[in-house]
């Protein structure tokens, strides 16, 4: 089984319409905030290293979202991200959001490739070992 990597969240005001139902374009906000915390906190790089000093960038180049049920004002969820494959230069994510609470309903599964790239050259490049490394690490057996 492959870890999973679990960051605890809430639906806040900014992620709502005016009826407090999450609004759908803040769900891709909260799945790059995910990104971005596990590229922090697991994969040991935080996006200014990553961007400002090595000059690199992880554009998402596949991105599927299903929406399962909607998120309201205040809900505590989590937000569960699994790596499915490791390219050369590419990583693909399944990424939950469930309720934090049993039965942990999901308010969305997303799938998606993000693309490691040059930042100079526009062009993808192969990830780095001490991150790749990490991610490794997360492979399903």
């Amino acid at each position: 089984m492959s870890q999973v990597y679990i960051v605890p969240s809430e639906i806040m005001f900014r992620h709502c319409d005016p009826a407090g139902i999450v609004f759908y374009p803040r769900y891709v906000e909260m799945l790059n905030d995910t990104i971005e915390h596990w590229f922090k906190h697991y994969l040991n790089v935080d996006f200014n290293a990553l961007h400002l000093e090595r000059k690199l960038g992880i554009p998402v180049v596949s991105l599927n979202v299903e929406f399962k049920s909607p998120g309201m004002l205040g809900e505590a969820i989590t937000k569960e991200l699994s790596v499915e494959k490791l390219g050369r230069s590419s990583v693909s994510l399944k990424i939950a959001l469930k309720d934090a609470e049993p039965p942990k309903t999901p308010k969305l599964e997303a799938r998606m490739t993000i693309v490691f790239m040059n930042l100079d050259t526009q062009e993808s490049t192969e990830i780095p070992a001490d991150i790749r490394e990490r991610i490794q690490t997360m492979l399903p057996a």
